[in-house]
């Protein structure tokens, strides 16, 4: 007799199984596996002080995995975690960290700033059992004025990034991201677009050199590890060919005054926003940034649009190049420009503000 369950009833079966070998499998390992895992890390970390590893029933546990959890739906119970997590305090012990996981058959997930829309940097859809390496602790910059570069460890964050390069020098910047504390491994592996991209490109376009441990627990270069695998941890998300320890970025020129405006229009947004689509690629000088928010109106009848401006120099100029431009806007930003003088470093910021009703 042949018996015809149906696709409903399969996968059903297939569900269960899938769940209740992801529940022996990490048993499996909990039980066997973990103090072999620990006792490889401590033999290969043992020259640069103790590696600091966490595991569920540790305190800190839940702490510092939710440190960074920008997407709080992954606060959940249900949510795979992490089996122990690892905060290197030296780059040695990343790798010691790669190596004991590949010979006990854990993988990896890698933690810079955490702002990873699905969580993939401290999650596992696979639902198998994984060791996640946090970077918080690995964030020194070392800023080079007169070769315009820097290194920058992969867990410091964008906003520290700027602020090491601003005490350095009043006209230099560099072309990433408008959070501050989005993770600088993620954020320029995957690309990393910001208000400078129109005149600077992205900021993998503006990275160098790098540094990477290999599955292999191999320290490599850009000269050690080929341009193929150069061009792709600028874009393709690093964390799929290694870990990625530091960058060395090109630093760009600034003006020492930049302007920034925003605008709110509840009235004519759209004629407004048709005006700056056919124009704002070829029409517009590439120092000036205009991005654009569609929102619903405080009592959600209508849309409005909010127009956030960063142009890269004095507001005299911009004022003349939305005089010729967007004319529509020109009287509003007129009306409010304020200068202000930037406390966080020796840039001069002039900042405009408008809610038109």
């Amino acid at each position: 007799m042949i018996m015809s369950w149906g696709w409903p009833f399969l996968f059903s079966i297939l569900l269960s199984f899938s769940t209740t070998a992801y529940s022996s499998t990490t048993t499996i390992f909990t039980n066997q596996g973990i103090d072999c895992f620990l006792e490889c890390l401590a033999v290969n970390s043992d020259q640069y002080g103790k590696i600091e590893v966490y595991a569920p029933k540790d305190a800190s546990y839940m702490k510092i995995l939710q440190s960074a959890i920008r997407n709080d739906r992954f606060k959940s119970p249900e949510t795979p975690k992490p089996l122990l997590i690892v905060t290197p305090r030296h780059e040695s012990q990343v790798q010691a960290t790669v190596n004991c996981s590949r010979k006990h058959g854990l993988q990896i997930r890698v933690r810079s700033g955490g702002h990873d829309f699905e969580g993939l940097s401290y999650t596992s859809p696979l639902l198998v059992p994984f060791v996640m390496i946090d970077l918080a602790n690995l964030r020194a910059i070392d800023v080079d004025i007169e070769d315009n570069s820097a290194w920058v460890q992969a867990g410091a964050t964008i906003g520290e990034l700027y602020y090491r390069i601003a005490m350095e020098s009043p006209i230099h910047g560099f072309p990433a991201g408008f959070v501050t504390t989005i993770g600088v491994g993620g954020h320029f592996s995957v690309g990393g677009y910001g208000a400078m991209m129109r005149k600077y490109g992205l900021a993998a376009d503006n990275v160098v050199d790098a540094r990477l441990v290999n599955v292999n627990g191999e320290i490599l270069y850009r000269d050690t590890m080929g341009e193929d695998l150069f061009w792709a941890i600028r874009g393709g998300g690093a964390s799929s060919f290694g870990v990625i320890l530091a960058f060395k970025i090109k630093l760009v020129q600034v003006p020492p005054v930049v302007t920034v405006s925003k605008l709110t229009i509840k009235q004519g947004a759209f004629e407004i926003i048709q005006r700056w689509q056919h124009i704002a690629i070829y029409e517009v000088p590439k120092e000036l940034f205009i991005q654009v928010q569609i929102s619903r109106t405080k009592f959600r009848r209508n849309l409005q649009a909010e127009l956030q401006i960063m142009f890269l120099g004095p507001s005299e100029a911009l004022m003349h190049i939305m005089e010729e431009k967007f004319p529509q806007l020109s009287v509003s930003i007129l009306y409010i420009i304020l200068i202000l003088s930037d406390p966080c470093g020796p840039h001069t910021l002039q900042v405009s503000s408008y809610d038109e009703r």
